[in-house]
């Protein structure tokens, strides 16, 4: 898998998970906040800024 594939998959799941938030209408999830902060930690490494594709 190329980099740019690795990149794109990785904004996919951080999107995935950002609606899921939003769909939480604000309730606690420990978890999804956790898996949050992983992917953003990952896509920070691969060189990505995530404040372009928070909701």
């Amino acid at each position: 898998m190329s980099d740019k594939e690795l990149i794109t998959i990785t904004i996919d799941r951080y999107t995935d998970l950002q609606q899921i938030k939003k769909a939480n209408d604000g309730h606690e999830n420990e978890m999804l906040d956790y898996l949050i902060k992983v992917t953003t930690a990952k896509l920070a490494s691969l060189g990505v800024n995530v404040e372009d594709i928070t909701l």
